[in-house]
């Protein structure tokens, strides 16, 4: 993944500062009513999910990737990358867009990523398979 920080914008920025946290983690990023997922990790996931690939602004004057899901239906898109060995990081808006204006008007959404998914951390029954071990 090259980019270069000062050419990023804010949110860009922000998600990129929370990937090099998990780098072995794909990186489901919310925006709004979606999760998103760029670079390297949507081109992985859009295709293990079978879902659009498309492109979010531009990083070192090249494309960069993204597909989403909305995150009122992930969990079916976290139980695939589950089975399938991918350990997944979830990012969540820790406030408001209202918030975040009151704060400043420059400032964007307070994000953090709130949970780490694998096999051994799942407690979600509308994960578990209740067939199989973990």
């Amino acid at each position: 993944m090259n980019f270069v920080k000062e050419k990023n914008t804010p949110v860009m920025e922000q998600y990129l500062n929370l990937k090099a946290q998990y780098k072995d983690h794909l990186l489901f990023y919310r925006l709004g009513d979606f999760y998103e997922l760029f670079f390297d990790d949507a081109v992985k996931a859009a295709k293990l999910l079978n879902i659009v690939l498309t492109k979010r602004g531009n990083s070192c004057g090249q494309d960069i990737p993204m597909c989403g899901v909305p995150a009122h239906s992930s969990e079916s898109y976290l139980h695939k990358l589950i089975d399938l060995g991918f350990k997944v990081a979830i990012c969540d808006q820790l406030e408001t867009a209202d918030e975040a204006k009151r704060r400043g008007y420059k400032s964007i959404v307070k994000r953090d990523v709130v949970r780490i998914l694998t096999p051994g951390t799942i407690i979600e029954d509308s994960l578990l398979e209740d067939k199989n071990n973990n």
